[in-house]
């Protein structure tokens, strides 16, 4: 049986190694997914929030294995658990639940080729737009630290850094303290949109 769940916001909800408890299906909140490597560095896989699915608890349930990224909670959190089990039966058994979740994956997929064309294929500015973009508040705040912005973009932090200040002498943004403030969002924009 699912049970009420819930997490406060700053709360690492799993590791790599650990055991899958169950299929969170979130009503509230979201949740970062990420990888750490060898060297320290961070990179945002994706984000989890209401009607999506973690592709990791995904595998970790279907394939009988432990997670192998990270998953900390962004804004707090409230779902039901679906224990291991029970989430078996109800892709076997119960049709809305299975395309909830098969829906739900074929539109993370999309959203990892979207990263692979990103990092592989696209210039580091417009990831960077794209990211400023994506975390900006509706006051034009983005509340956020030069290593956060490198594990979104994939990239090390000096060159966000580096980029940044670029940025900041073409009018795009201005640092304020515990982030920046967008000061041209339809220039990011048009930044975002170039793939090259």
């Amino acid at each position: 049986m699912s049970r009420p769940f819930s997490a406060p916001k700053g709360t690492v909800l799993f590791r790599p190694g650990q055991p899958c408890p169950g299929f969170l299906v979130l009503t509230q909140g979201s949740i970062r997914v990420s990888l750490t490597g060898a060297n320290g560095r961070e990179v945002v896989l994706y984000r989890v929030q209401p009607g999506g699915i973690c592709l990791q608890t995904f595998a970790c349930l279907t394939l009988d294995r432990t997670y192998s990224a990270e998953g900390i909670v962004e804004a707090d959190i409230t779902g039901d658990l679906v224990p291991p089990g029970q989430f078996r039966t109800r892709v076997a058994e119960d049709a809305a639940f299975r395309d909830l979740v098969f829906g739900s994956v074929a539109h993370r997929f999309g959203e990892f080729e979207q990263l692979v064309e990103d990092v592989a294929l696209t210039g580091f500015d417009a990831r960077l737009a794209r990211a400023l973009l994506r975390l900006t508040d509706q006051g034009g705040f983005v509340a956020a630290t030069h290593s956060q912005l490198a594990a979104e973009t994939a990239s090390g932090r000096a060159f966000v850094t580096r980029r940044l200040a670029e940025f900041g002498k073409s009018g795009l943004v201005s640092q304020e303290k515990g982030g920046l403030r967008l000061l041209d969002r339809a220039g990011l924009e048009r930044i975002a949109a170039d793939r090259r």
